[in-house]
């Protein structure tokens, strides 16, 4: 009877120290109430309680959580309905004021960032809202952290999900967003154009002024080219008439046969020319070839002394009668 009283108490004695023993998991802490009250915040590890005197409170989670924020439809300050979707993310530094200053934290966050959500987006206009996301984040952030530290939570971030304008607003806000790129595009083709006809309006300036560089040059090369044509010319007329002066008149003859005798020759290698008109009369062209003879004899005369020189010499010319082709008139043709 002894022994088995005895394994009875070693049986409570064991269930009373394991009733006593708690282990907190890593990422929480448990409220610890004596009688119902809360005496202490027990951080992950083995902790030893007063069975029957002593209790697990609340299981706080330590780590960061992210809360999700349900959309909703928020009026702005330009009377636009928008549809917003956000999330918080917090965490719990003191397990106690979590525990025991608000009834249900999540929903409080919640309730608080909704409320901020439409306060804030409400003063602000359409595109404000859908291009300053980071300052409604920033705005939001400040005051849900200021209305939650008194339950011992630090909210971390605050970010705006999605924000979602009225089906027509956002086909006037794509008509917009074309109509500015076209315009940028038709300012820019514009600006292109300008800086084409820029280059090209220089490029045509450079050019004109080579130009008439150039033509000045030219005009300068081809006047010194007429002044030394001009100085040759002068030097053998003055030759010309050196000669003259010291020979008499048959220098002169020479010469102008010579140059008549040229002329009729550069009729004669025509290639289109198959009848030759002269302007004048053959007898006149044969008369100053022998003119050129007499000249020639003279020379050589001279030169050689078997001519004298009192004696001039007297060479028959002979009578060349060139007969002028017949033209018929026009009113013996049908005779």
């Amino acid at each position: 009877m002894v022994e088995v009283l005895l394994g009875l108490l070693v049986l409570l004695t064991l269930i009373f120290l394991m009733m006593g023993v708690r282990v907190v998991k890593q990422g929480y802490v448990y409220t610890i109430e004596r009688f119902g009250k809360f005496t202490v915040s027990a951080d992950p590890g083995l902790h030893l309680i007063i069975p029957f005197m002593d209790r697990v409170g609340r299981k706080i989670n330590m780590m960061e959580q992210v809360l999700d924020i349900p959309g909703q439809e928020i009026i702005t300050a330009d009377n636009a309905m928008v549809g917003v979707d956000a999330v918080v993310f917090f965490q719990v530094l003191d397990a106690g004021k979590a525990a025991y200053e608000v009834s249900n934290l999540y929903q409080a966050i919640m309730a608080l960032t909704t409320t901020n959500l439409r306060t804030v987006m409400g003063s602000m206009d359409l595109d404000e809202t859908l291009s300053k996301r980071d300052e409604i984040n920033a705005r939001l952030l400040s005051v849900v952290d200021h209305a939650t530290s008194p339950w011992g939570v630090k909210i971390t971030r605050v970010e705006i999900k999605d924000i979602r304008p009225p089906h027509d607003i956002s086909e006037a806000m794509a008509r917009q967003m074309k109509a500015e790129r076209l315009k940028r595009a038709e300012i820019l083709e514009a600006e292109g154009d300008r800086a084409s006809n820029i280059l090209r309006a220089e490029g045509d300036k450079q050019s004109a002024i080579l130009k008439a560089e150039g033509k000045r040059e030219a005009a300068f090369r081809d006047a010194e080219a007429r002044e030394r044509a001009a100085e040759a010319e002068a030097k053998a007329t003055e030759l010309v008439s050196n000669a003259i002066a010291s020979s008499g008149s048959q220098a002169i003859n020479y010469f102008v046969a010579q140059e008549y005798t040229k002329a009729v020759a550069r009729f004669a290698e025509s290639p289109n020319a198959k009848t030759i008109l002269f302007p004048v009369e053959t007898t006149q062209l044969i008369g100053s070839l022998g003119g050129i003879g007499e000249l020639v004899r003279d020379t050589f005369s001279d030169a050689k002394g078997t001519v004298d020189t009192g004696t001039p010499i007297q060479q028959p010319r002979e009578q060349v009668a060139v007969r002028r082709p017949t033209v018929p008139r026009t009113g013996d043709t049908g005779r």
